[in-house]
């Protein structure tokens, strides 16, 4: 059983973003889809695959870094803060798995660097669309929306 969508979103997702001032309810869905796809919620932290909640692979992770990141020494310093002090420089892919919103910046980030615009926050197919490109090439939209039929939609309050 992984972490509760809702409190996922409201305190892990969300501050991320408002804290990278990259919040949007799309930015936010489209994470939350990404969880509930790659590790079914937190469910299983580790695997072949990568680390953490989006299953992010090292080789990712520090090409990020390299090829993304370190052309914004800014927005690097304000992704790096979340970061555990010394932790990170001893274990940083480890971070992905242990530390939620190093982990969140980080999959928003390969959103970003993919400069692709994001669809409405309903949109489930327009998620999938961006999670199969810049997560998971070789998967299906039917993987996505399953992942958040059975991850998210019975797990979010229901409105009274």
């Amino acid at each position: 059983m992984g972490i509760a969508a809702n409190e996922l979103c409201l305190y892990v997702i969300r501050p991320t973003l408002v804290y990278l001032n990259r919040h949007c309810p799309s930015a936010e869905a489209l994470l939350l889809g990404i969880a509930a796809s790659q590790s079914a919620l937190g469910s299983a932290l580790h695997d072949r695959r990568g680390h953490g909640l989006y299953r992010i692979g090292e080789t990712r992770h520090q090409a990020l870094w390299d090829e993304y990141l370190a052309r914004d020494p800014e927005l690097a310093s304000l992704v790096r803060g979340l970061a555990s002090q010394h932790a990170f420089l001893g274990g940083p892919h480890l971070e992905l798995t242990v530390n939620l919103r190093y982990s969140t910046a980080i999959a928003w980030m390969l959103v970003e660097a993919q400069a692709t615009a994001l669809p409405a926050a309903d949109d489930l197919l327009g998620l999938a669309r961006i999670w199969r490109q810049v997560f998971h090439p070789q998967g299906r939209l039917r993987d996505f929306t399953q992942a958040w039929h059975t991850c998210i939609d019975q797990r979010l309050p229901q409105a009274s």
